[in-house]
């Protein structure tokens, strides 16, 4: 199910960007007749795709009827990352409906990890949270080609190169598929839900096992030619180093990233440098999140890897910010929420010092406030905005 014609596509899509309004502010926003409006407005409602949502505030007169996006519409976000799997239900104004997840392995390749998000989307709907599927949104930690619905040459993700995700999920389910990469829709949450909702340019940079950058302009997702735009843990910090999960060396994600930090923490808790680390040692190897947790037990050591990292990520975000002038830096994954402001300040502090004044001159640099729920949210409005007619491309 779609709309009939361009008019309502971008009724629906002023609606899916603003939220509730009357017939005279969607008139300003998609300059049509508020005659013409009334009657597509009436045709999406029989559609089952707009519902009434009362009236608007009063401005001294008759107080104006307010469209909303309708709530029966159930639209399904999977969120696959390299440890986790989250699959989501959203109605069509996005609000969650229900949310399951559980740790993954996605070495254990894509038909293990595909057939058990199917396995959850049965689940939500045995108990009853999709009485219908309107569109599934899919998320996978690689590049990927949105045009084909596959993920091309991931460097985390043995035995999915140009799997047909799109076609598994179309042939279990039976209902519009797309399928991009995990920071896009990311992105995209925040555009709707999150701290940068409305803001038509930002990046949403992800700090989990990897990095990744989405970035949104004009309201859309930049993927690039081929898929990989974004791909920021690849950008070279240092001609040495650690060896990448690329096979290069230098890159930022082989300093900084979840898996970096682990590999630093232990090296350091082996080498008896810190108490603390030592300690926490005797429970089993530690994890980022681990680093986390001693640094507010103030260790001085993982402060120094939290810093390290925070002044690395900052320094390959100036040059973005230099080229591409966003309005806003959502910082977002698991990595981030769990190294917090702390993280936030380095990489407020090296952004700031290596950048142009004007390009930095109100630039905000925030935690993402979706937290866990960004990436299924995101797959879902992904899903939602082929439904809608929203231009994705």
């Amino acid at each position: 199910m779609q709309p009939e014609n361009p008019h309502q596509a971008k009724l629906l899509a002023s609606l899916r960007l603003h939220g509730p309004q009357s017939a005279a502010e969607m008139a300003a926003q998609v300059g049509l007749s508020r005659s013409k409006i009334g009657q597509e407005l009436q045709r999406l409602e029989d559609l089952g795709f707009v519902e009434r949502a009362g009236k608007a505030e009063s401005r001294g007169g008759r107080r104006s009827g307010l469209v909303q996006l309708s709530g029966d519409l159930r639209f399904v976000g999977v969120d696959i990352g390299a440890t986790s799997l989250d699959v989501g239900v959203t109605n069509g104004r996005l609000d969650l409906v229900a949310h399951v997840a559980e740790d993954i392995d996605i070495r254990s390749g894509p038909d293990v990890v595909l057939r058990r998000a199917v396995e959850l989307i049965g689940k939500l709907r045995a108990e009853g949270h999709l009485p219908r599927i309107d569109g599934v949104g899919v998320g996978v930690p690689g590049p990927v080609s949105f045009r084909d619905g596959y993920t091309v040459s991931p460097p985390i993700m043995p035995g999915w190169d140009r799997y047909p995700v799109r076609e598994f999920f179309l042939k279990q389910l039976d209902c519009p598929v797309l399928v991009d990469n995990d920071v896009n829709l990311m992105a995209v949450g925040e555009m709707y839900c999150g701290l940068a909702r409305s803001v038509g340019d930002f990046l949403f940079v992800k700090i989990g096992t990897g990095i990744g950058c989405g970035i949104i302009t004009g309201h859309r997702v930049l993927r690039g030619s081929n898929g990989s735009a974004g791909d920021i843990g690849h950008i070279a910090v240092n001609d040495g180093g650690p060896v990448c999960s690329c096979g290069r060396t230098g890159c930022l994600e082989a300093w900084f990233s979840g898996a970096a930090l682990s590999r630093d923490v232990n090296a350091l808790a082996r080498g008896g440098e810190s108490g603390v680390l030592e300690s926490m040692l005797a429970d089993g190897p530690l994890t980022a999140a681990d680093v986390g947790t001693a640094m507010r037990q103030g260790d001085p050591h993982a402060l120094g890897l939290v810093r390290d990292g925070g002044r690395r990520l900052g320094r390959v975000l100036a040059g973005l910010v230099n080229f591409f002038n966003p309005a806003m830096i959502v910082v977002g994954g698991g990595v981030a929420t769990g190294l917090g402001h702390t993280l936030l300040a380095e990489v407020r502090s090296e952004l700031y010092r290596r950048s142009t004044p004007l390009a930095t001159s109100n630039l905000p640099v925030v935690l993402s406030e979706l937290g866990e729920n960004a990436g299924v949210v995101g797959a879902a409005a992904l899903a939602g905005d082929h439904a809608l007619g929203v231009d994705q491309t």
